[in-house]
């Protein structure tokens, strides 16, 4: 079947549109299936003048009712489940990430109107404001996708939607092991690690896996502890966890709304009697308030940071902290140490996989330098098929073994003996 696109059928959906709007009660709250009968009613008539077959009807119909209900071209794209990352460049070019690859969708909106349509139902459903005043803003959807918005004319080209979906149900640690991203063992240890109270700091570039492998991370927090979430836009899905807070930051707006901000929100968490704070992504000042947050007492808390190694992670902790306060670098990596057990690397390989690359302990600091000792290290072993082989292998041992015993855990003459 030729596929319906918007330019060939605009005309006939705006009349389309037009007779269904005007016998809708817009007095009151209208139900999915109201507007989805008064489709079919008139797309009914439409497909007997233009013979059109019933897979075209359906097609029709359901790109109407889309547009009128949902977000239009896009939900298709949505719905399909092997889609990653849906891309919006203007009106006319759509793109999409599956398996890895990019593809271009061929679909496009009907015009800048109904793009800005979507843009403000998408902003809206978030409790966000976008507008020339506030051209740049982070959302989310329904599923808890992340959506970033950029607005004409700051977009030169038309205005800007970047959507990363979020699997239906959340992977847990056992998909990650199933689809190689990490080992039994290194698993197993991270596990340990977890329930023991270490605090945990995940690194990786854009796309590499740091929100998911975090959400699958935190499945290991014992069930029974009290946890507050902080993120700019809420994206984790801790599962199983009753004593759960989430909280999420607030843009300033036009009407003199104040901004709440990540730091504003850990400064609030530690009065809430946490045991684990989690904050989805340090990106500027804050990282000061959470490495403080480390080092009051909040054992085993998390977050995740852009980098590209844990050497990298170091770097770039620092400079987020110097952007809250002037402190001395010294200061500030006796902080880092005190404040950070272990750090997690994500990367994403050149055939599209997403792996756990290295896993390492801070130790201490050394002629003023922050010492790593790397634990566990991907080793690439080739190809095969067009697919990195290789393995995530121990090589080192854990030495700051202190909240292992206090929480009970026996392993110490093992790892003395075999490494880990």
């Amino acid at each position: 079947m030729k596929e319906v696109t918007c330019q060939a059928l605009e005309p006939d959906l705006h009349a389309l549109r037009d007779q269904i709007m005007q016998e809708l009660d817009l007095s009151r709250e209208l139900e999915d299936d109201e507007v989805y009968f008064l489709v079919e009613k008139y797309v009914g008539s439409y497909a007997r003048e233009q013979r059109l077959t019933m897979r075209e009807r359906e097609e029709l119909e359901q790109i109407l009712f889309n547009s009128m209900r949902k977000l239009d071209v896009l939900q298709d794209l949505l719905e399909d489940k092997d889609i990653t990352e849906i891309m919006v460049n203007g009106t006319d070019h759509i793109f999409y990430e599956k398996q890895g690859r990019l593809y271009e969708s061929g679909k496009c909106f009907s015009s800048r109107e109904k793009l800005n349509d979507v843009i403000q139902q998408i902003a809206g459903y978030s409790n966000r404001m976008v507008n020339e005043a506030s051209p740049v803003v982070d959302a989310r959807l329904a599923d808890g996708s992340r959506v970033n918005i950029v607005l004409e004319p700051v977009s030169l080209d038309g205005s800007a939607i970047s959507i990363r979906k979020f699997p239906e149900h959340p992977i847990r640690m056992e998909d990650l092991i199933r689809m190689g991203s990490i080992t039994q063992e290194a698993a197993d240890f991270l596990r340990m690690l977890v329930c023991a109270g270490y605090n945990i700091f995940i690194s990786g570039g854009t796309g590499s896996g740091k929100t998911t492998f975090l959400n699958a991370l935190s499945q290991y927090i014992p069930r029974e502890e009290r946890i507050i979430t902080i993120e700019d836009s809420a994206e984790l899905q801790l599962l199983d966890k009753p004593n759960l807070v989430r909280l999420e930051t607030r843009n300033a707006n036009t009407e003199g709304v104040v901004p709440i901000t990540i730091r504003d929100l850990i400064r609030t968490a530690l009065r809430m009697r946490p045991e684990r704070i989690i904050v989805g992504e340090c990106r500027g000042a804050e990282a000061l308030d959470v490495l403080q947050a480390m080092n009051t007492g909040h054992d085993g808390s998390l977050s995740t940071g852009h980098a590209n190694s844990c050497r990298d992670m170091v770097s770039r902790l620092e400079t987020m902290v110097l952007m809250g306060m002037e402190l001395p670098l010294a200061a500030i990596r006796g902080q880092i140490v005190s404040g950070i057990d272990i750090f997690i690397h994500l990367g994403r390989l050149r055939d599209k996989s997403r792996k756990v690359l290295d896993i390492a302990e801070l130790t201490g600091i050394k002629d003023g330098e922050v010492q790593l000792a790397t634990l566990f290290h991907f080793e690439e072993e080739g190809n095969r098929e067009g697919r990195v082989q290789g393995r995530l292998r121990c090589t080192g041992r854990l030495s700051r073994l202190d909240k292992c015993r206090r929480a009970g855990y026996v392993l110490a003459e093992r790892e003395e003996g075999d490494g880990l």
